[in-house]
């Protein structure tokens, strides 16, 4: 029986110091000692543990590794640690770990390499293993057929299950997931598919083409990553076939693509809403990151320069009614926080295709409903807070409370429409989160107070 591999979890559980008794023997290079440990680790945990080493130490861990252990860790290395460790790794090497690869995993490690280095693997692997990755290197990195395997289980019309059964042992050594048996015409034409169980619950000669299902969900090998994830995710598939325009079958995508893909996407929304770069995961220049922030700071630094002049124009109010700049940091954070939770979920529903131009601006009534509610409870709890605790009179109270009102219905309903201008115009919504909200919130904002405190007391 195969010993059963532990989690890194599983492992800290049972020696707290695991971790740092690896750095160790790396340190001491005890290459021996280190691989009877890893023999215990599931390889994605063994990827785990070489990412957080710096770039000697996770050389040294991932060279002592077999060409089958080094396979399975490769693909769970972040990139900027596998491209560092690939840089003192020879042609012949790279190209064994390559052939123990599906196509699509291959093709991503070779994508990666220097053009030369790339040339001299591919010249390294099987004929039939490099043609494929030629071929899908031809695909943008982000699309269906840059994520897509050419790896998959076919049989033509006229088969029987006995064919398809037979197809599956043939491909089993190299495919390590069947979820599907395709069925296509004589010129490779998709027009079907069968279901693994479909070969037990039918006798052996019966014809795949009086049983296989037609309902079929394809993308094409431009389609972007993203919309292949919310096919998928619409109607949970595990697979999906990628088509030419002729509805020739390319390839595949299974669904541990998508989970990575899924993840991807989120990450790089998550580094837009900041104005950030994904570059910055692959740089280790401390200018360079620098140099990629610095644009979208000197947009925040402009619009808050416009708000230091909003604010100099009400200096006299400001001055009469001292209590006031007590208050701007409370009004200002809570129209930022509203604008942001508005962009958010609005991007999120533009992702995954939840809005339709025709109706947006129903989203927008529901935000603009969801932002007056939550501007009512806010005023009524800010009026009593500033009365009892500041002794605040009431007249200021109710001007704050209004205000608040004021900027959290704004804040709610920008941050909600920005992200659909930006798609009607063919932009990324996902950079409305970032500083164009935060720094609008703050200029309108701060009027709409300043504005209010004046009228009522000037």
């Amino acid at each position: 029986m195969a010993e059963e591999l532990k989690s890194l979890h599983e492992l800290l559980e049972d020696d707290p110091e695991i971790i740092d008794n690896i750095k160790v023997l790396i340190e001491e290079e005890a290459a021996q000692s280190l691989l009877t440990i890893f023999a215990d680790i599931h390889s994605a945990d063994i990827a785990e543990i070489i990412n957080h080493l710096d770039k000697d130490k996770a050389r040294f861990a991932f060279n002592i590794l077999d060409t089958e252990t080094a396979s399975e860790v490769i693909t769970e290395l972040d990139e900027n640690i596998r491209e560092k460790i690939l840089e003192e790794v020879n042609a012949e090497k790279i190209a064994d770990i390559i052939d123990e690869l599906d196509t699509d995993d291959a093709t991503d490690i070779v994508s990666e390499l220097p053009d030369k280095v790339a040339e001299q693997v591919l010249g390294y692997i099987e004929p039939e293993s490099s043609e494929d990755v030629k071929e899908l290197l031809k695909y943008r990195e982000d699309s269906a057929g840059g994520i897509m395997t050419s790896d998959f289980v076919h049989v033509f019309e006229d088969a029987t299950i006995a064919d398809a059964i037979e197809q599956v042992r043939n491909k089993a050594d190299i495919i390590d997931h069947i979820y599907y048996i395709y069925v296509t015409k004589q010129n490779e034409e998709l027009i079907g598919f069968i279901l693994l169980k479909s070969l037990l619950l039918h006798p052996l000669d019966t014809k795949v083409s009086t049983i296989l299902e037609e309902d079929l969900i394809s993308v094409n090998p431009d389609d972007d990553q993203e919309l292949v994830a919310n096919l998928m995710k619409k109607y949970d598939l595990v697979s999906i076939p990628v088509v030419d325009d002729n509805g020739i079958m390319l390839g595949r995508i299974t669904i541990d693509d998508i989970v990575d893909v899924i993840g991807e996407e989120a990450e790089e929304d998550i580094q837009k809403f900041a104005g950030l770069s994904e570059e910055e995961e692959i740089s280790d220049s401390s200018f360079k990151i620098s140099r990629i922030r610095l644009p979208w700071l000197f947009v925040a630094l402009f619009g808050e320069l416009i708000s230091a002049v909003v604010l100099s124009s009400f200096q006299a109010s400001i001055e009469k009614i001292l209590i006031a700049s007590f208050f701007i940091p409370v009004v200002m954070a809570m129209g930022g926080s509203s604008g942001t939770q508005a962009a958010i979920v609005m991007v999120r529903r533009l992702t995954e295709h939840d809005i339709w131009f025709s109706n947006s601006y129903k989203k927008i009534i529901k935000e603009f409903i969801v932002g007056l509610f939550n501007g009512l409870v806010c005023g009524v709890i800010l009026i009593i807070a500033t009365h009892f605790l500041f002794d605040a009179e009431i007249k200021f109270s109710i001007a704050l409370a209004i205000s608040l009102l004021l900027i959290m219905i704004f804040a709610t309903v920008v941050g909600s429409t920005i992200p659909l201008i930006l798609k009607k115009f063919g932009a990324d919504p996902a950079v409305a989160t970032g500083p164009f909200v935060t720094t609008m919130n703050d200029i309108f904002g701060l009027s709409i107070y300043l504005s209010i405190i004046t009228f009522a007391f000037l």
